[in-house]
């Protein structure tokens, strides 16, 4: 059996080569951490994103997130809705494809555009009430990365709509509520969730994180370990 997976590697060898001493340079660098098996590599693609080591430390993780999302994309068809269109172009569609995933996101929908100025909300939390219209966001995995009224609305439809997600991705960086939506994801106990703390984050974070993930249910598809 092969020792790297096929579809969510890098695409020659030389790529690959690359990628791993990076990731061995990240485990060497990083010092201790408290994360478990199934999340450090989760963070380390994180950390590979940007070369900044404080994701260790800065990443926290509902107790069932690492497992519901490979669930999730093991399970096949599963939607990814992000905030953003970043996050659906920065994600690999054969890696996607692998899985049967298709991405979704609403931000420049003019129906949005048009709520959001008649209630005079953001864009975000419409295109988050629009996949919930659609019928998107239950069972989906989520990805927010630039816009945290869009975590918050999130946040209100699983308290007050009861939607349910298999995982939320909640890394929406910036300066006004970023850090209190990601806060606010992290006190739901019924949906699990991956979050960043304090200000930091970013759609390439998410697409990092999902990759990582996308990785990780490869490696169990084929009855092995991702590297």
């Amino acid at each position: 059996m092969s020792t790297v997976n096929t579809i969510t590697e890098q695409l020659t060898r030389a790529g690959q080569a690359i990628e791993h001493d990076s990731f061995a340079i990240i485990d060497a660098e990083a010092g201790p951490h408290g994360y478990t098996g199934a999340q450090w590599p989760i963070v380390r693609r994180m950390i590979h994103a940007n070369a900044d080591f404080e994701f260790n430390g800065l990443t926290d993780f509902h107790p069932d997130a690492v497992a519901a999302g490979i669930g999730a994309m093991l399970r096949g068809g599963t939607p990814v809705v992000a905030d953003v269109e970043m996050i659906c172009s920065g994600l690999s569609r054969p890696r996607l494809k692998h899985f049967g995933m298709a991405t979704h996101q609403f931000i420049s929908d003019p129906d949005v555009i048009a709520q959001a100025q008649a209630e005079d909300s953001t864009r975000a939390v419409q295109a988050m009430r629009k996949a919930h219209r659609l019928g998107l966001l239950d069972g989906a995995i989520i990805g927010i990365g630039n816009a945290p009224t869009a975590l918050i609305e999130l946040v209100r439809l699983i308290r007050e709509e009861g939607v349910r997600p298999a995982l939320v991705v909640g890394m929406p960086v910036g300066f006004v509520s970023a850090a209190e939506s990601k806060d606010l994801m992290a006190g739901v106990a019924g949906v699990p969730w991956i979050v960043i703390r304090g200000r930091k984050g970013g759609s390439t974070l998410v697409v990092a994180a999902l990759h990582a993930l996308l990785s990780l249910a490869e490696a169990q598809q084929k009855g092995g370990t991702a590297a």
